[in-house]
């Protein structure tokens, strides 16, 4: 014959309110976009390729500009030297930084399909626009936050290395808070085509080659379709990015759209890629 259970055990084995049982002390509510961004958030600063890829593009924007910027004072030439292009020379530690930003970008979506982690996650939250979004606000803050803060750092350098007068304040905002937003929106459009492609390989492939191939073209069709190699060099990201800087312009030193212009074309673009990445998604298996 078994022993009785104890007076305690009788209580918690009552049935709850409605005869279900046990009842969570947890309180239960919906989940939204908050929850997502916090998972995601979780998800980006718990894994390595976070750790090395930004660190690279502090290397790359902070590192780069710097050394060029040492380069430049330790020459004798100093009739060159203005405050109109002093700014000009973390362009090309931006433009290095675009290959970590991009790396990321496309891994915080592809990798999840590689390893299988994609079907948790939409199990945890089945909204797959939830998901996109939230990875896109994420990411959105963490590189324009990195950024600004590295911009504005080697710029205040850069003029004190330099020994010259500060710049004006609209060249300061285009060239740390106009080069943020671009370079942010850069690292959302990486995203949306690893949603699309949904392999590492293959999207890092195909966004590099959006950085970069405009620009290679241009070369080789400067000269036999004059017209088509200009139009390539001039909107090809280097170009755009360097609208933001004075004393560049363009690559070529031609015409070139302006800092806020180039930022409405990447801005466009991002929003098509994102607007195709929710329809694939919806219409896919994971």
């Amino acid at each position: 014959m078994t022993a009785p259970y104890p007076p305690h055990a009788a209580q918690e084995r009552e049935p709850g309110p409605r005869g279900g049982g046990y009842v969570s002390p947890i309180p239960v509510r919906r989940a939204h976009l908050g929850d997502a961004i916090v998972s995601e958030w979780t998800k980006i600063r718990s894994v390595r390729s976070t750790v090395w890829t930004l660190g690279g593009l502090v290397l790359s924007v902070v590192g780069v500009g710097l050394v060029i910027v040492w380069a430049v004072a330790s020459t004798s030439i100093d009739s060159d030297r203005s405050s109109s292009t002093t700014l000009s020379f973390g362009f090309f530690g931006v433009l290095l930084g675009t290959v970590c930003v991009v790396t990321l970008g496309v891994l915080t979506f592809s990798s999840e399909f590689s390893t299988g982690l994609i079907r948790t996650t939409l199990t945890a939250c089945p909204s797959r626009a939830r998901v996109l979004t939230a990875k896109a606000t994420v990411y959105f803050t963490i590189v324009f936050t990195l950024m600004l803060a590295l911009t504005l750092v080697t710029s205040v350098l850069q003029v004190v290395i330099l020994d010259t007068s500060s710049p004006p304040g609209t060249e300061w905002i285009s060239s740390t808070v106009g080069v943020s937003l671009y370079m942010a929106l850069l690292g959302v459009l990486a995203q949306a085509l690893g949603a699309l492609v949904k392999h590492a390989a293959g999207a890092i492939t195909a966004m590099l080659g959006v950085v970069l191939l405009p620009l290679v073209l241009a070369l080789f069709l400067i000269s036999s379709l004059e017209p088509v190699g200009e139009a390539l060099l001039t909107y090809s990201i280097p170009s755009q990015l360097a609208s933001f800087y004075p004393g560049l312009g363009s690559i070529d030193s031609g015409p070139a759209p302006g800092a806020w212009v180039s930022l409405w074309i990447v801005l466009v673009v991002t929003a098509l890629a994102m607007g195709g990445a929710y329809t694939a998604l919806d219409r896919r298996d994971a």
